[in-house]
């Protein structure tokens, strides 16, 4: 069994579409990070850097993994699903999986904070992050124009990247002229495991005001921190 701590956020997802694409069992623990509850003592025991998500895998006497990409690799070894046996394709699923780690998260990222978050509207650097966003995506967009998903066959790599570009509204980057980039988000939202897996550990919604007025307070404070 995987103990699954988690919130509802891209790096969350990414996880919980992972398990249930591997059908793996697990037991989801939510942390409310709009309450600083990933900087409990009990979850920094897990994850000393007080972030979401971590697991814990039961089965492997307690043992401990943090930091989203890493889970991925983790699960996708136990389960022998998702990540290619041979050096070679490994190593394709790995560096699309970088690709997100490295690239499409921090900007993206950056962008949500200075595009909803930030106090003050700095425009150079809602520019800078949602630009440089967009650049990324048409990087996915030509690679996706070769090859149906990432690393030639569906991975934790396709995972990874779709949990963010999906949210692309949220940080205000458009995916206008992606053909390739809008066949394939389309494809993984139609996927069970994926709807599944954005549902952990519960429905986000913002469909409402007060929906959203939440979801900004939430992250206004965590930016803060």
């Amino acid at each position: 069994m995987i103990d699954l701590y988690t919130w509802t956020t891209p790096n969350g997802w990414k996880v919980s579409v992972t398990l249930e694409e591997l059908g793996l069992p697990y037991a989801v623990h939510p942390v409310d990070i709009g309450k600083g509850e990933q900087k409990r003592p009990e979850f920094l025991r897990i994850n000393p850097n007080g972030r979401i998500p971590a697991i814990v895998d039961r089965e492997e006497g307690d043992f401990a993994v943090f930091e989203s990409g890493a889970i991925m690799l983790y699960l996708a070894e136990k389960a022998g699903k998702l990540l290619p046996s041979d050096r070679k394709g490994r190593s394709r699923v790995t560096q699309w999986l970088m690709f997100q780690m490295a690239g499409v998260g921090p900007m993206q990222g950056q962008a949500n904070v200075f595009f909803r978050y930030f106090p003050e509207k700095i425009q150079p650097a809602i520019d800078r992050y949602q630009n440089e966003t967009r650049r990324l995506y048409t990087v996915l967009d030509t690679r996706l124009g070769e090859s149906e998903y990432l690393a030639g066959e569906y991975s934790i790599a396709d995972i990874a990247n779709w949990a963010w570009v999906r949210a692309h509204t949220w940080a205000g980057v458009s995916i206008d002229g992606l053909a390739n980039l809008q066949r394939w988000l389309a494809a993984i939202e139609q996927r069970p495991a994926a709807q599944k897996g954005l549902a952990v550990p519960h429905v986000q919604k913002l469909d409402t005001d007060a929906d959203r007025e939440r979801a900004i307070k939430m992250a206004q404070t965590i930016v803060q921190r």
